[in-house]
């Protein structure tokens, strides 16, 4: 299986806007971060996308750039597309940097509707905020778009793949990672449950989020704190995301840890 990470940066990205520090400043492109997301392609060759935040479209334009090749093509009118097929798309909690792009996924949706798993809550609010997707005759051009409700510990089925969603906390808020396999995907975790620390022994690519180094945040946990669990969990590959610009330049911060744990960047592809 192919692991795209399709964005690595925090709720605002990197560069902050208007910021002066050098991180921002910088010209490396490792250093340019969109909003956390990534996309896994299953056994089946269809894709399943973690979270769809606002910055989905420039993500997927270059996305396309890479792989359209790989793609056949249908036609929508008059116009013909060659699009990845996304069966589905694992929310991991509402805040807008995770959900604001989900609009954007009309086109992706042409050719079958995408399945949108969150838990309960998540789903409602989905739901409310976006109800012109799901009444009985849905807004023309709408994107074509389903909701399943998850629940941590209960297994989904999906392209050939058994997912566990897992609980994380987010600050005071519940969220979740998943595990797939030997993968797991966990973001914007400020802490774990002991039964989510026993589920996630034997991963073998963690791909977690560190948001800066040494100073502490309400929400999220730091660099400091996503190499500790990865060491403990021994995982053979851990990759950083949600990462704001306290996390350093993208070199000067991976030459500072160890080998096996580094900084994901926007466009870094891995087999898992």
């Amino acid at each position: 299986m192919r692991f795209h990470f399709l964005g690595t940066g925090t709720s605002i990205g990197v560069p902050h806007l208007g910021c002066q520090c050098e991180v921002c400043q910088s010209t490396d492109e490792h250093d340019h971060r969109l909003r956390t997301s990534a996309l896994l392609q299953a056994p089946t060759g269809k894709y399943i996308l973690f979270d769809c935040g606002p910055d989905f479209r420039t993500q997927m334009l270059r996305f396309q750039h890479l792989h359209q090749q790989e793609w056949g093509t249908f036609p929508v009118g008059i116009y013909t597309y060659s699009l990845p097929v996304i069966a589905a798309c694992l929310i991991t909690h509402i805040h807008y940097d995770h959900v604001g792009g989900l609009d954007d996924l009309r086109p992706v949706s042409y050719q079958h509707p995408i399945q949108i798993c969150a838990e309960p809550s998540v789903a409602k609010a989905i739901h409310s905020h976006m109800d012109y997707c799901f009444r009985e005759n849905a807004y023309p051009g709408a994107p074509h778009l389903t909701l399943q409700e998850i629940q941590p510990g209960v297994p989904l089925h999906i392209e050939g793949l058994d997912i566990l969603p897992l609980r994380v906390m987010h600050g005071q808020q519940p969220i979740v990672g998943f595990r797939i396999g030997s993968l797991a995907y966990i973001t914007d975790m400020s802490s774990a449950p002991a039964e989510t620390i026993a589920a996630l022994q034997g991963v073998r690519t963690l791909i977690i989020n560190g948001l800066r180094w040494t100073r502490p945040h309400k929400t999220h946990q730091r660099i400091e704190d996503a190499v500790a669990l990865a060491q403990q969990l021994g995982a053979e590959r851990t990759y950083l995301i949600h990462m704001c610009h306290g996390a350093g330049f993208h070199e000067q911060t991976n030459a500072l840890l160890p080998p096996n744990i580094q900084l994901a960047y926007d466009g870094l592809e891995i087999e898992v």
